[in-house]
Formats: structure tokens, C-alpha cells, sequence
């Protein structure tokens, strides 16, 4: 069987904020023949779109390879993600057609997954698709061993959340929230702010692009200060956050997206106050935890049933909305997990 696959890659390396011309749809047939023995093809059904692969798409990505998730991409080269899709032909005795798998599949409506490919037969479990490529897939895992194993969040402690209504902070706050944690979240908009404040339960929220002085915001609404801080934005917000710690403070950081573009001033938290006041900043990658992951899955799906938690997720349909979809997350267009429908289960 021979398929046509068409697939989104970029045209060019990306070094500032990507733009929807940056990228383009490109074909080619894919077939088992062409591929070695025990491969599979993967029809994708849900991709994710996140802001650490523009990291991969720059100039020098291919000299900054800092882990084996985040190798350069040059251009014309397919685009890896985590997804959902189904197969439909097998070259491996362990998949048949028509079964459902998560994993690294691409921006692309097929994908081949060679034999050594990171991916897995799917259980939904009762929670729909998209739910398996956020909150219960590496946006997940990221809030949830982010928050307990890197923040060691405790009890009582006050956290601080950036991108708080991104596909991984709005997580991080309503896990904290269940924990028993006082949580803030900084937002780009009013309508983020009244859905962190109203439908996630943070017990505070504020639109830093209102703020003209952000060490002193972060005062006003820590005035015992910060425990915990979840940092995926790093810059400006990292080094008023630090400013703003307790003794021993832990910072768990897992992105720093005012940082991918280049348009925006590196993070230099105050060492002395980080020396002082003995804080831990602790950089981390989601697979780092996966040890953790079936306490993760279980803790996840308790709160989802009993609805204790929600799952924001902006999705947007087809391979063509993709370039679109990615630009956005620059331009702080997305509301909780963006997710790319490619195809109908």
C-alpha cells in the first residue's frame, strides 16, 4: 500500500517569531516497502504544537542540541511532535491496523515509525483524544513532576505560576490548588486572567502587560513572599519572581519563551539572592520523570473524572492550520493545550 503524506516543514531556519510563511505543505509517498523491516505507519489524528520547537528551527539549533528531544531541524525536514494517531499498516507483529498509539509522530497527516520509535498502543481510557496529547500526555507529566519532584511543593506554600493559562501552567495551578497551595498566575490578557481566577480556581491572577513594574506586582500579591515558582517564561519574570522568594525557595523551570524569538533581554536573576536566601533553580525535561508517570496518569484521571480539574484545550483543525497554530503561541493567541486535529478518528 502507497500513501500520499503531506507534511508541514519549514522553508527557511526561523530566528525570530515565526510567521505562517515561514512554513510550507510538502508530499512524498510513503509505503512499508520503502521502509525497514518492522516499521509502522501512523495516520495522525492529533499532533501538538509547542514553543521550545522553535528552539530546534534556529540557525545554530543544530550546535545547541541540548538533549535528544530538542535536536535541530533544518529545513525542508519533517517536524517531530507528540501525538495521537492510528495505524493503518504494520510491519511490526506487536500493531495491527486500526490500533490507537501515542508517541513521537510529525506534522504530517502520516507518519513512519521506525523500529526503536518512541510510541505506544493508547488506551483513551474514557477521556477524549486531544486529552492525551496535554493534560494527559507531556503537558501533563511536565505541571505535574515540574510542580511535586523539581518545586516540591508543599502544603500551605505559596506558588507562583508565568503562562499560567498555557498548556502546561493552567495545569501546574489547579494541581497546586487540589494540593492545598495559595496560587497566582501571571496571563497576556483579561479574559486569561477572569479563567485563571474563575473556571481554574487560582486565588489570584494578573495581566503582566499591564504591569509596568513586575518585581512589584509579585510583592502586592505575595506579601510573605514566594515558596514555589513554575517559570516558563524566563526573562524579566524569572528575575522578579527570584526577587520576590523565600528562604529556600525552589524554582522549576521549563521554559523560557520570552527568550525563543531573540526579542527579548536574557533572564540575570540577583545571585546574591539567590546565594542568601539558599534558592534552588532547577532547569528540567519532562522525561526526566517518567518514574513517575503512573502516579501521575492516576492522580490526573481521578481529577478529570470527578471534575476537580479541567483540560483547556485550543484546538484547531487540519494540517494546513498548523503554521497558523504555531505563530499564535508567540503572539500569546492560545488558551490552554494547542492541539492540531489532523484527521477524524
Amino acid at each position: 500500500m502507497e500513501l500520499t503524506n503531506r507534511t508541514i516543514v519549514t522553508r527557511n531556519y526561523i530566528d525570530g517569531a515565526p510567521k505562517e510563511s515561514d512554513f510550507e505543505v510538502r508530499s512524498r509517498v510513503v509505503s512499508l516497502s520503502r521502509e525497514p523491516a518492522g516499521s509502522v505507519i501512523v495516520r495522525s489524528l492529533y499532533v501538538s504544537i509547542d514553543p521550545y520547537q522553535l528552539t530546534r528551527m534556529k540557525s545554530d539549533s543544530s550546535s545547541q542540541s541540548y538533549s535528544s528531544l530538542a535536536t535541530g531541524i533544518a529545513p525542508g525536514e519533517e517536524v517531530d511532535c507528540y501525538g495521537v494517531g492510528k495505524v493503518v499498516a504494520s510491519g511490526d507483529p506487536e500493531f495491527e491496523e486500526g490500533d490507537l498509539v501515542g508517541g513521537l509522530l510529525a506534522w504530517g497527516e502520516y507518519c513512519v515509525l521506525k523500529p526503536g520509535a518512541m510510541f505506544r498502543k493508547l488506551d483513551p481510557m474514557g477521556f477524549p483524544l486531544s486529552h492525551h496529547v496535554g493534560a494527559l500526555a507531556f503537558s501533563g507529566l511536565t505541571a505535574y513532576a515540574g510542580l511535586f519532584e523539581v518545586g516540591k511543593a508543599k502544603k500551605g506554600e505559596k506558588v507562583f505560576v508565568s503562562a499560567a493559562s498555557g498548556s502546561v501552567g493552567h495545569l501546574v495551578g489547579q494541581f497546586a490548588k487540589l494540593h492545598g497551595c495559595y496560587v497566582v498566575g501571571s496571563a497576556g490578557s483579561k479574559a486569561k486572567v477572569e479563567l485563571l481566577k474563575g473556571k481554574l480556581g487560582f486565588d489570584d491572577a494578573f495581566n503582566y502587560k499591564e504591569e509596568a513594574d513586575i518585581k512589584a506586582t509579585l510583592r502586592k500579591h505575595f506579601p510573605h513572599g514566594i515558596d514555589v515558582y513554575f517559570d516558563s517564561v524566563g526573562g524579566e519574570m524569572l528575575e522578579a519572581a527570584v526577587a520576590n522568594m523565600n528562604l529556600f525557595g525552589r524554582v522549576a523551570a521549563c521554559g523560557a519563551i520570552s527568550e525563543y524569538t531573540g526579542s527579548g533581554r536574557k533572564a540575570a536573576p540577583d545571585m546574591v539572592e539567590v546565594i542568601y536566601r539558599r534558592i534552588q533553580i532547577q532547569g528540567f525535561l519532562c522525561p526526566d520523570f517518567l518514574s513517575v508517570h503512573s502516579d501521575f496518569i492516576s492522580a490526573t484521571c481521578d481529577h478529570l473524572r470527578s471534575e476537580k480539574m479541567v483540560s483547556v484545550e485550543d484546538i484547531s483543525t487540519g494540517l494546513e492550520s498548523i503554521p497558523s497554530s504555531f505563530a499564535g503561541l508567540f503572539h500569546g493567541s492560545n488558551i490552554g493545550k494547542t492541539i492540531v486535529q489532523i484527521a477524524v478518528e
